[in-house]
């Protein structure tokens, strides 16, 4: 597996692999969330202009996961990350997650965010087990705040979701707090 920036003739690809990764929901009673239209190309564009979106590839340079990703209050936040089911369970979520964990190292950004369904198995207890941990409404930043707004306009709410949180190592509030101290 080759994880690689976006490419514009990927995006269709894109389009396809999040389709296609909707359908278990239908499982769940979800049935909306499978048919909610992909991120349109004209977005999917702007983040690859952007630098924040990237693909896992087969053996065929042939995209099937991907992971689009926006800066929000000095995180790097998860907007979207998608496996195609063929290719499911075989680390290619987490092998993004933790590319964009280096990228946002190298941006100086101390944490990831993402909003997420709290009870989809592949989606919430998923990310626990990457070492992301559910926000209190207490913990929320303003930017954190208006894409659960958004969400909500969006329909979303009809089921729980949730914000989550993984920081980075080396980063974070305990190392900034700690480079203070010793500036003292």
């Amino acid at each position: 597996m080759r994880i690689r920036t976006a490419r514009r003739c990927d995006l269709p690809l894109l389009q396809d692999i999040e389709r296609a990764a909707g359908e278990p929901f239908r499982t769940l009673g979800m049935s909306a969330v499978a048919d909610d239209d992909p991120p349109p190309l004209a977005l999917l564009d702007d983040y690859r202009r952007a630098g924040r979106a990237w693909v896992a590839t087969d053996a065929e340079d042939r995209p099937v996961a991907y992971l689009i990703a926006d800066q929000v209050d000095g995180a790097a936040h998860i907007e979207q990350v998608s496996v195609h089911p063929s290719v499911a369970r075989r680390g290619l979520g987490s092998t993004l997650i933790d590319h964009l964990a280096g990228w946002a190292g190298e941006h100086g950004l101390g944490a990831l965010t993402l909003t997420t369904f709290s009870h989809v198995p592949w989606n919430a207890p998923y990310y626990a087990r990457l070492g992301f941990r559910a926000l209190d409404d207490s913990e929320l930043t303003d930017g954190l705040r208006k894409i659960r707004a958004q969400e909500a306009e969006h329909g979303l709410d009809h089921w729980p979701r949730v914000c989550m949180r993984r920081e980075l190592p080396g980063t974070g509030h305990i190392r900034q707090l700690t480079g203070a101290d010793r500036q003292q």
